[in-house]
């Protein structure tokens, strides 16, 4: 495959994953958003959620900085609580990484996160814009799984394939064409 066309799909499954979010906005009350599910330890949708666009604003940031830091997060914040605020924080998203230039993809960045219960301090890495895309297209995809099965357990049912990788989606696809 061409490079230019892996790196405009690479981007295409940021403006994917949060165009999925701007439609879970859409499909739950305010209080769904933010009810408490005690069998989720006690966390909200909302929660989830907002978890998910810390990660891709980080990333967005770090195209100008070189510096990633995923435990530099903000939690409980009123896009965790408010969905007119989640569903601006997610249209301002899309609007940034729909503007993305393809060369920045290959930025490099120093990537700091907790990875050790043991060590006191973060761990530290070199990767790219584009790696950590994959990242965090994978983080939001398993968190949207998560937050499916909080909606079952407040028996609202969102869109079909929500929180369902697409490597499953394309394995369910061949499966379904070769039965």
């Amino acid at each position: 495959m061409n490079p230019q066309t892996e790196k405009r799909e690479l981007l295409q499954s940021v403006v994917e994953i949060l165009r999925q979010g701007e439609s879970l906005l859409g499909e739950l009350s305010d209080e769904q958003y933010t009810c408490k599910i005690p069998a989720a330890f006690n966390a909200s949708i909302g929660g989830h959620y907002r978890h998910c666009l810390d990660h891709f604003c980080a990333l967005f940031q770090a195209m100008v900085s070189g510096q990633l830091n995923y435990d530099a997060r903000e939690r409980g914040t009123p896009i965790e609580t408010d969905r007119f605020v989640a569903l601006q924080a997610t249209r301002e998203l899309l609007a940034n990484w729909q503007n993305v230039n393809l060369f920045s993809l290959a930025r490099p960045l120093n990537v700091t996160c907790k990875t050790s219960y043991a060590a006191a301090g973060s761990q530290t890495a070199a990767s790219t814009v584009a790696r950590e895309i994959m990242y965090a297209v994978a983080h939001a995809v398993h968190h949207y799984a998560l937050i499916n099965i909080m909606a079952g357990s407040l028996e609202i049912k969102l869109t079909p394939g929500f929180g369902i990788a697409p490597s499953t989606v394309a394995h369910q696809t061949t499966v379904a064409v070769s039965a």
